[in-house]
């Protein structure tokens, strides 16, 4: 869906021509691959109290690989706040915790991958100056290829049944359908999300659906699930994205180590490194 998606708004002019090296787009679509399978693995061989844990996990996981990669530094109040984010949907989600060996080993590939799936995101469309919908453009359909080709071999090693052989009716393929093009949506939003800000923002933000989840079962279902815990929990978690909004964005909040450094060289006369190499003494 999300392939067809691509292809219209190529024929619509919003998909530019642009390139992107295979190499890039074959390391995207395997990071890519393995969040999808692995987290679905993940939630079949873990209870739903540690394949909670194991999604609060890719916020420190992502802010590892900022650090690593674009040399980040995270202020107190940042850190802070990305905490108190975690402790929030860690009160409302976590309740029975029991793991595996099988499972935490999926629990793990799903984490990293996620996480490095995301940081593509954001690295690639800087790096090769590509919109959100270009990169789309470029990912869904080698995506679609190779799980079409590698899903149902997979999912007959993991559950010995074939997909093929699901008996389909109406409301089965309405429903797939239905869910299908929401998921389109969740794609363009994350591609656009990721692009604009980085993907511990997205991380954090997202797990305001973890809140409007609760909120929604409330309202549908009535109030079983829904407690002072969970309220609290909620609460929390929503100041905790406020707090991480405001510190973020603060001038030192998030930023580049060379920047920092930069500063602090100045201040001590030391003088500040140019793009060309050379070094300005004058303060």
């Amino acid at each position: 869906m999300t392939t067809l998606m691509t292809l219209a708004l190529r024929w619509l002019g919003y998909i530019q021509r642009s390139h992107l090296p295979f190499p890039e787009l074959f390391k995207f679509a395997l990071c890519a691959n393995f969040s999808i399978v692995g987290m679905n693995v993940s939630l079949m061989w873990n209870s739903v109290g540690f394949y909670q844990i194991a999604k609060l996990s890719m916020i420190p996981v992502s802010c590892f690989l900022e650090v690593m990669f674009d040399k980040i530094r995270y202020s107190r109040d940042t850190k802070l706040s990305i905490l108190i984010v975690l402790m929030g949907v860690a009160i409302c989600t976590v309740t029975d915790v029991s793991v595996n060996g099988k499972g935490f080993i999926a629990a793990v590939i799903a984490v990293w991958s996620t996480a490095l799936q995301q940081y593509y995101v954001h690295a690639l469309q800087k790096r090769y100056s590509l919109s959100s919908f270009d990169l789309l453009g470029h990912t869904a359909p080698v995506q679609a290829a190779s799980l079409l080709l590698t899903g149902p071999l997979v999912d007959y090693w993991l559950t010995s049944k074939k997909v093929y052989e699901y008996d389909f009716s109406i409301p089965s393929l309405f429903f797939m359908v239905l869910s299908c093009s929401i998921a389109v949506g969740t794609n363009l939003s994350q591609f656009i999300c990721i692009g604009r800000f980085t993907a511990v923002s997205f991380q954090v933000l997202g797990h305001m659906k973890t809140v409007l989840v609760l909120i929604l079962g409330f309202f549908l279902f009535g109030k079983e699930g829904m407690n002072l815990q969970v309220v609290l929990g909620m609460v929390l978690a929503i100041v905790g994205m406020i707090w991480y909004g405001n510190a973020s964005s603060k001038p030192g909040g998030k930023e580049r180590r060379s920047y920092s450094l930069v500063t602090d060289r100045t201040q001590k006369g030391q003088g500040i490194v140019l793009e060309d190499g050379n070094i300005d003494s004058k303060v």
